[in-house]
């Protein structure tokens, strides 16, 4: 075979004078055992990110750039395996060998192999092409050389996305290196859905896309596509209110709606349909769809206990902490939204904004999942909404004709006395002239598990917060209690009555020279009064994304100065401009966050 004849004549070219720069040792060695210089790059970054890490082992006894294997070498112990030839199964990459191997391929004793970087690249290059059944220079042939080389599909998986995304950075012994992106290095044998998917390697994920192509009235679906990059400030947890198997008739829609990933009931399949980078048509607010990653879960907030299973709450609470530590998004409910905390944009809308996921979702439990605990502080001027599920049983109509079975749930009732006959809080946006109800469906006298809010007063067994520009009392008994004292930024009225927003407009003057049509600012029927504080989650300028064509290139993007603080001002958040309020600071600013 060609590797054996080449093993020799690798060992007297490292002999000579080296060639300048770690690339080009790279595509030395990538020529000389026949591997695309991508893969070898490739395998490299996410072994090593290309570093060297002084000659010493990582935790598995991995050394160099190329992460060669010495079992032995293992932290914790171990003994080495026996060496790998062609016909070995693929095995984890902390049991395998590749270290001898790389020796016994090369010729190359395995302190070098251990300690000199191009030597190392070297080895791991003959390693891939023992692994490789046939010689080709086409990267999208070696995925499997690849998953034997790390013992995982999933590395594999990832090792090609990187290769068609590209990737450059400086080593830590001081070489930049740079792999050029390859859009079209696919897999033959992989290629389909499931590659496409903006996914943690370790989720069951498939690429399922939803439409984009103009429609016979004019328009085009179902979500626009940029040109450029977009800001990311919100995850939004919706439910589907339908089953996964009528999922492919409405993503394939272009006149239905949209949204970024759908996640299976059963298993916690997900499946991804619009570009984390895209903007979906999900959220009933524009301006939150063009700052937010949507996330459908198959099933009905109504019978949220038995549709919201482990499975699902496992696969979500992965994808969110990957997309959160992709666009640097603080895990929090200031920025982890329910669909149902999206404000309307105007009074007109916020009769008809949505309510899932609903009382059923069990937030702390993907809190602690996500790596994340919904957790306050020994004393604090705010405090976290945080029931015990499992012991939290509130009553709720709506669910059936005979009402809702008792079940844990995440929310608390508000009521307008600290008393439990006193009536329920009322939302004057919601219900217009009318009362709140218990239906699982109306969150109008709620607050949620993770929720911050100002605290307005205490009296016996009862919490008052402020909440909808009014004083709204809950039930919180020291041996059950249903929230806990928590510090965090607030903000209170500077001076007169503060009106509220559904969205942060830019000012007029941002307007100047686009394409863009002025958007007037309109105020949602709530006002907060002096004396009044609320929980600050996130400072931001005022922006507006002006799509309307099919064509992404004739996007506009209007950005303002003119600045806006996100509140917590009843179940849905909103939005205040900054110059009619002051902040209070506490000790923790661990909840705010501003860009």
């Amino acid at each position: 075979m060609l590797h054996w004849v080449v093993a020799g004549l690798a060992a007297s070219a490292l002999a000579g004078p080296s060639q300048p720069g770690r690339q080009a040792e790279f595509a030395a060695a990538a020529r000389d055992y026949g591997v695309p210089v991508s893969v070898l790059l490739g395998v490299s970054y996410l072994e090593s990110r290309w570093d060297v890490n002084a000659g010493e082992p990582s935790m598995s006894g991995g050394y160099g750039p190329m992460h060669l294997v010495d079992a032995g070498a293992a932290r914790g112990g171990g003994h080495a395996a026996a060496p790998v030839g062609p016909g070995t199964p693929a095995s984890p990459v902390s049991e395998q060998a590749t270290l001898r191997e790389a020796a016994r391929l090369t010729g190359l004793p395995p302190a070098r192999l251990r300690s000199d970087p191009a030597a190392n690249i070297r080895g791991g290059a003959a390693v891939l092409a023992s692994y490789q059944p046939h010689q080709s220079s086409d990267p999208a042939d070696w995925h499997d050389a690849v998953t034997r080389y790390s013992g995982s599909p999933a590395f594999a998986d990832e090792v090609f996305a990187v290769i068609r995304e590209g990737a450059a950075r400086r080593t830590d012994d001081g070489f930049r290196i740079r792999l050029e992106p390859d859009p079209g290095a696919r897999p033959a044998s992989q290629a389909g859905p499931a590659r496409e998917a903006e996914c943690p390697a370790t989720l069951a994920c498939e690429w399922m896309p939803a439409a984009y192509r103009r429609t016979s009235g004019g328009g085009y679906g179902n979500h626009d596509r940029l040109d450029r990059a977009r800001r990311v400030d919100y995850i939004v947890i919706h439910d589907t209110e339908g089953a996964y198997t009528g999922l492919p008739k409405l993503v394939h829609d272009p006149e239905y709606v949209s949204w970024h990933y759908t996640v299976r009931s059963r298993d916690g399949h997900v499946a991804q349909h619009v570009r984390t980078g895209d903007i979906a048509w999900h959220a009933g607010n524009w301006d939150v769809n063009t700052r937010s990653i949507g996330i459908e879960h198959e099933g009905y907030l109504a019978t949220g206990g038995t549709w919201y299973t482990e499975a699902m709450y496992r696969a979500s609470a992965k994808l969110v902490r990957y997309l959160a530590a992709r666009y640097d998004i603080p895990i929090d409910r200031a920025h982890i939204l329910g669909h149902d905390t999206v404000p309307g944009t105007t009074p007109e809308a916020l009769p008809g904004m949505h309510e899932d996921p609903g009382p059923y979702w069990d937030w702390a439990h993907y809190f602690d999942l996500m790596g994340s605990p919904i957790e306050g502080s020994r004393r604090g001027t705010s405090v976290v909404i945080r029931p015990d599920y499992e012991t939290h049983l509130p009553r709720f109509t709506g669910c059936s004709k005979t009402g809702c079975e008792p079940h844990g749930a995440s929310t608390v009732w508000l009521r307008t006395e600290p008393r439990a006959d006193a009536p329920l809080i009322d939302d004057i946006g919601k219900r217009v002239g009318r009362p709140s109800t218990r239906s699982v469906y109306d969150h109008s006298a709620r607050a949620s598990t993770g929720q911050r809010f100002a605290l307005a007063g205490t009296q016996g067994d009862w919490t008052a917060i402020w909440y909808l520009g009014q004083k709204a009392w809950f039930h919180n008994p020291p041996d059950r209690p249903t929230a806990v004292p928590a510090r965090g930024p607030l903000v209170t009225p500077i001076d007169g009555r503060v009106r509220v927003y559904g969205r942060a407009y830019p000012e007029r003057s941002a307007y100047m020279g686009t394409r863009a049509a002025y958007q007037q600012p309109v105020a949602l029927p709530y006002v907060i009064r002096p004396g009044q504080s609320y929980s600050l989650g996130l400072t931001l300028p005022g922006s507006y994304q002006a799509t309307g064509s099919f064509v992404p290139a004739r996007h506009v993007t209007v950005q303002g100065s003119q600045r806006f603080h996100q509140i917590q001002l009843g179940h849905r958040i909103a939005f205040v401009m900054a110059e009619d309020v002051r902040v209070i600071r506490s000790a923790s600013q661990s909840h705010a966050r501003s860009r």
